[in-house]
């Protein structure tokens, strides 16, 4: 009889080291799938191989597999707890799930094993940061720094957290240091050019832009990012083709640009809605963290929590703060969440004296505010930020009330699933809209937009030529952000000025490159860059006083005036509007029919530039209208905050008593 052979441990081991050299070397030639038939062989014959585990974590985790990188991470732990690597490879995958804490534990326990690990004092300080926790994160960045001065990544994600401190001085040192080290860190060229945009440098942030651009146009909304910025500073060189390529990749579901972008690019509600889903999609997906959230027993006072990061001198807070005032305390129960660190001013201390408690989320993490919310058992969480800077989406996805509501911040669908109702009015989503929300309406009866009817304005009185204004042109004006000036609209403002001789346009002068961009522009189409006036930004008192030297207020398309056509209105100064098809084109409409004013509103750019034309001609039309607006003031809907507030108060009613009947959210409106 024949014996079979043995096979000595020498040989076996000698095929196990083997296996995993070519595994090793197939995954550094960028094929997982090759290295992962490598080590599976591995662990056929030894389950416990500790390389053959960890590397087989590395390509899960590369493959996306998050969950299978932490099963066979953890075996080589359980195997031996001494490798620090390992803990450091599933703190990785744990972060990846959004499981910052545990990763966080093993960043930790990285470094005890290895207090010179500067990749974990980095991944912690990220972790840190996602946990909203900033000084431990600075921390964390700078002990991977002494370890290593070159560590761009690190000198990067340290600008990223003093960014989020708002002490964006400090952040661009961190990511020139990033650049120097590493000039083709694109990251980082990006992360630059946004602290720049904050600053209102839009010159050096278009720049940077650029850069990363040229380096990797595929970044996540880097190319919708580099258009706003240009807009801003009404750059228009290219727009077509780059308007073009946006629309291309949005169709492919690509992550091109945020939001906030295409609502003052493409007046097309159904493309505002995609962009929103693919951006929820990738940076805000339903989270199940906290498990669901069914209700709470009904109580006496309905909780209403109020989200922002806005509430300080902002138009955001100017806008709500007699609405928080008029609430009625014996029904409601009002919190306000502060989402971001910033030092108070007078209007953060009227909104803190209005309601019954403002807590500070701003070093909390998403799932700890989350958390918060549901302890004080908050029945309407109400968004006022959306989809603009420093919002924090992630804590409605992880679902912090039972009704959550979008509200005044962001001008269209949030396109997220968690999103119930979207506070609005018939002119401003119609109801034949409802194909391009995800949320339902919550149809106010008048205009969506809440006012404060306390707004103070100087009784300083400016003359013409303190403004650099003729003594006696017509005088059109438009107080507008720079990105929300695109060519149609200024064609049509230098078709107006052409034909009213001697008229002026007075405009804000947002940043220096928008105000040489729009006098070349103006220079182009044969008008004097001379009768185009830029106005320097002051007090919020004086600028609505100022407002009275001009003669009409000519309005953009497709993002309209919303704030400042209020300001407009309250200052006595008419609003003439074009509408849209989408949200954010439709609100100066609303506002308008709230004053009555509907001649005030066009649907052609044709009759906006005939009407402005007309007005500005035939001064005692004009004058009627305005004394219209002016008598109108008293009475208008518009600013009465305690109507507003009643409404308000009625439709938060509706979603709560559907809400605690067991009824899913579904669309209503409230009658006067």
């Amino acid at each position: 009889m024949n014996k079979s052979k043995k096979v000595s441990s020498h040989t076996l081991k000698n095929t196990e080291q083997q296996a995993i050299q070519l595994g090793f070397i197939s995954l550094q030639q960028g094929q997982p799938l090759v290295a992962e038939k490598h080590f599976k062989k591995v662990l056929e014959f030894n389950p416990n191989q500790v390389d053959a585990l960890n590397l087989m974590g590395i390509i899960n985790a590369q493959t996306k597999n998050f969950e299978g990188a932490i099963t066979y991470i953890t075996q080589a732990i359980d195997v031996n707890p001494k490798n620090a690597s390992s803990y450091y490879n599933r703190g990785l995958a744990l972060q990846e799930l959004g499981k910052i804490e545990e990763a966080l534990l093993d960043f930790k326990k990285a470094l005890s094993l290895n207090p010179k690990y500067t990749n974990a004092f980095n991944s912690a300080g990220n972790a840190y940061l996602d946990m909203k926790e900033i000084v431990s994160a600075i921390a964390s960045y700078k002990y991977a720094i002494a370890l290593d001065p070159r560590y761009a990544d690190a000198w990067n994600n340290l600008g990223n957290a003093y960014s989020y401190g708002k002490n964006l001085e400090e952040a661009l040192i961190c990511y020139e240091k990033a650049v120097s080290i590493y000039p083709d860190f694109a990251d980082a060229w990006v992360n630059s050019a946004s602290a720049w945009y904050e600053l209102k440098e839009i010159e050096k942030a278009v720049h940077n832009y650029q850069k990363a651009v040229k380096m990797r146009a595929d970044i996540p909304y880097l190319l919708g990012d580099y258009l706003h910025a240009k807009l801003q500073g009404c750059d228009w060189s290219n727009l077509s083709q780059a308007t073009l390529q946006l629309q291309e990749q949005i169709s492919r579901q690509l992550p091109v640009t945020e939001p906030f972008v295409t609502l003052g690019l493409l007046d097309d509600p159904g493309l505002h809605r995609r962009v929103a889903q693919i951006y929820v999609n990738t940076r805000f997906p339903k989270s199940d963290i906290l498990g669901p959230l069914a209700g709470y027993e009904k109580s006496a006072k309905i909780r209403i929590g109020y989200y922002s990061a806005d509430f300080r001198n902002h138009a955001t807070s100017y806008l709500v703060a007699e609405m928080l005032e008029k609430h009625d305390k014996d029904n409601f129960e009002v919190y306000t969440f502060n989402l971001h660190p910033g030092q108070p001013d007078d209007t953060t201390a009227r909104i803190v004296s209005a309601v019954t408690q403002m807590i500070d989320l701003s070093g909390k993490s998403d799932k700890s505010a989350a958390q918060l919310s549901r302890a004080l058992k908050i029945d309407i969480a109400v968004d006022l930020g959306g989809h603009t800077a420093d919002s924090r989406t992630g804590i409605f996805a992880a679902r912090c009330a039972p009704i959550q509501v979008s509200y005044l911040g962001f001008p269209g669908t949030l396109g997220a699933p968690y999103y119930d109702y979207v506070l609005a009015d018939r002119n401003v989503i119609p109801l034949d809209q409802s194909a391009y929300y995800t949320e339902q309406f919550a149809h106010l009866p008048h205009c969506y937009q809440v006012n404060d009817s306390k707004r103070k304005i100087s009784d300083r009185i400016f003359s013409r030529s303190e403004c650099r204004l003729p003594p006696q042109a017509f005088v059109f004006c438009c107080f507008n952000n720079g990105y929300k000036i695109l060519p149609p609209t200024f064609d049509g403002w230098m078709r107006i000025l052409h034909a009213v001789e001697g008229s002026v346009l007075w405009l804000l002068d947002h940043n220096d490159l928008g105000t040489r961009n729009l006098k070349k522009e103006a220079q182009a189409r044969g008008i004097d860059p001379g009768r185009l006036i830029f106005a320097p930004r002051m007090q919020l008192t004086d600028h609505l006083a100022r407002h009275r030297l001009a003669d009409l207020f000519i309005d953009t398309l497709p993002y309209n005036a919303h704030t400042t056509a209020s300001d407009a209105l309250w200052a006595g100064l008419p609003v003439l509007t074009c509408m849209g098809k989408s949200f954010a084109a439709r609100v100066a409409g609303s506002l308008l029919m709230a004053m009555d004013l509907p001649e005030l509103i066009t649907h052609t750019q044709a009759d906006f530039e005939a009407k402005a034309i007309a007005y500005a001609k035939n001064p005692g039309a004009l004058q009627r209208v305005k004394a219209k607006l002016i008598g109108n003031l008293a009475t208008s809907p518009l600013f009465n905050a305690e109507l507003f507030t009643l409404h308000l108060e009625q439709a938060y009613r509706v979603m709560y008593s559907r809400q605690q009947a067991g009824l899913p959210a579904e669309h209503f409106a409230v009658e006067t």
